[in-house]
């Protein structure tokens, strides 16, 4: 039975515009021993643009889920205080009917879809909704001109990448009409260019339909001045509010390089084909020992192929792959995949490649030791790809592939990522990235890889591919906002 008990706070005027109004409220998960966060105080006006930031892990898409009443009625947990949509309490509406005025836009967009192709996807979406069939064929095309997504009209949705999966996601909620867009970092699978492409067009869309913009964002300066207000995350109480918010360069220190003249793993002449579609084609690339690369490009361009490949996820068609007798270590962008525990701790010990003090550090360090006792399913996003990050760091295996490792996290767990790969350089690991965060490539890395179109493209000193605004931009790459100093 959900328990839903309500704290009735102090009455407080409501503005005419006011959509939501958090009014003194708590929410506890029903196996947590402390309440996510307690006694706080919002509210969010017709037609504002607002982000909530704060530390990973310290309830931001919580919020989210409890503005579209998600939570508490599908986790059984425990809600004090007032919340208001519409100047009504939330609790008074009936199952499913928030959903028509109120869409959302998840981390994992894999996790909201149930059709195989993007038409089919929107057609269930309007179906929910008991949309007429000629309005659906309406509607639909209107959304995907909208998009740009038209040439994907009748794409099988997995054969996509991360970053047009988010794409469609988020056509999927705009198709709903609703008055209100809920988005939980949904430019974490982006490259740069795209992003800012898809701030733009999410600037003209909230323009022209008075849409209220509610986002968790840990990478503001992605999205320039298009927020109203930032609402700053904490345990309890009032939120720190600051105006027309950017979030400043990250300041990353100096690496000295220790790449050794041993060869860590070699892939020559890789292509793969899948259901007549190449994906990619002779992609050849050296990972010394000690190396840090990174592996960049548009979405789509097969990064997270290459690397599925590599570790024998995927099939190649053809090249060869030379590692040593332990398969390299694999992080997805889809961290919960991993996971074969039912808490944190267990999570990372796991392996038994090293020992326990070195474990704890890891556990510190990433900030996991707050969350050990956690089901590793049970925690955010960012936290999730924390506890597989800090896996597969404990597994000390030589060659360490990560896909999109600082999606989800906050400048505090950053800079902790930073230095334990850094360290696990020194040693003699060898580390392949996948990511588009360019201030962190930027700062972290020896080499960085581009790919387009399943080819590799080139190979460049970190320094030097920075120089080459040309080439950033073909790749839909962006140089880092207030690139580092030291590269």
């Amino acid at each position: 039975m959900v328990s839903t008990h309500y704290k009735k706070p102090m009455s407080l005027p409501v503005a005419k515009n006011t959509i939501i109004d958090f009014n003194q409220v708590s929410f506890q998960f029903p196996d947590d021993e402390e309440a996510v966060f307690q006694d706080i105080s919002f509210s969010v006006q017709k037609g504002e643009r607002v982000v909530l930031s704060g530390p990973s892990g310290c309830g931001k898409s919580t919020l989210l889920y409890l503005m579209n009443r998600l939570y508490p009625s599908n986790c059984d947990g425990k809600l004090n205080g007032s919340l208001q949509l519409w100047n009504k309490d939330a609790a008074n509406y009936a199952p499913g009917e928030i959903n028509a005025r109120i869409a959302t836009v998840f981390q994992d967009p894999d996790a909201q879809f149930c059709m195989p192709n993007v038409e089919q996807e929107m057609a269930f979406t309007l179906e929910n909704l008991h949309v007429p069939r000629k309005e659906m064929e309406r509607r639909i095309t209107e959304t995907l001109e909208m998009t740009g997504l038209t040439p994907f009209r009748k794409t099988t949705i997995q054969t996509l990448s991360g970053g047009m999966k988010q794409r469609v996601a988020t056509a999927c909620a705009i198709l709903m009409q609703p008055g209100v867009l809920l988005l939980d970092e949904p430019l974490a699978h982006l490259d740069p260019l795209t992003a800012q492409e898809y701030v733009e067009w999410l600037d003209r869309l909230q323009l022209s339909r008075s849409l209220t913009i509610v986002a968790v964002e840990h990478r503001l300066d992605l999205w320039g001045p298009f927020f109203d207000r930032a609402i700053h995350v904490q345990s309890s109480g009032t939120y720190p509010v600051e105006m027309n918010p950017m979030r400043s360069s990250m300041n990353f220190p100096k690496r000295t390089t220790s790449i050794q003249s041993v060869v860590a793993f070699e892939a020559c002449n890789i292509s793969v084909r899948m259901k007549e579609k190449q994906l990619l084609q002779d992609v050849s690339l050296c990972l010394q020992r000690g190396e840090i690369a990174i592996l960049a490009g548009p979405n789509g361009s097969g990064k997270s192929t290459f690397l599925k490949t590599i570790c024998g996820i995927l099939k190649k068609s053809d090249g060869h792959i030379q590692y040593g007798i332990i398969y390299p270590g694999y992080v997805p962008q889809s961290p919960e995949h991993l996971f074969v525990t039912q808490r944190v701790d267990d999570e990372i010990r796991f392996s038994n490649r090293t020992d326990d003090a070195t474990i704890d550090d890891i556990m510190l360090r990433l900030r996991l030791d707050e969350i050990q006792n956690a089901h590793p399913f049970s925690v955010s996003h960012g936290q999730k790809r924390r506890v597989a990050i800090g896996a597969m760091l404990a597994d000390k295996r030589p060659v360490l592939l990560l896909d999109e490792p600082t999606s989800g996290q906050d400048a505090s767990a950053l800079q902790e990522l930073f230095h334990l790969i850094d360290e696990r350089a020194k040693e003699g690991f060898a580390i392949l990235m996948v990511t588009h965060d360019m201030t962190f490539a930027a700062a972290i890395a020896d080499t960085i890889f581009l790919l387009k179109n399943g080819e590799l493209t080139g190979r460049f000193e970190n320094n030097g591919l920075l120089k080459h605004a040309e080439v950033l931009r073909d790749h839909k790459l962006a140089s880092p906002f207030g690139a580092c100093p030291h590269v």
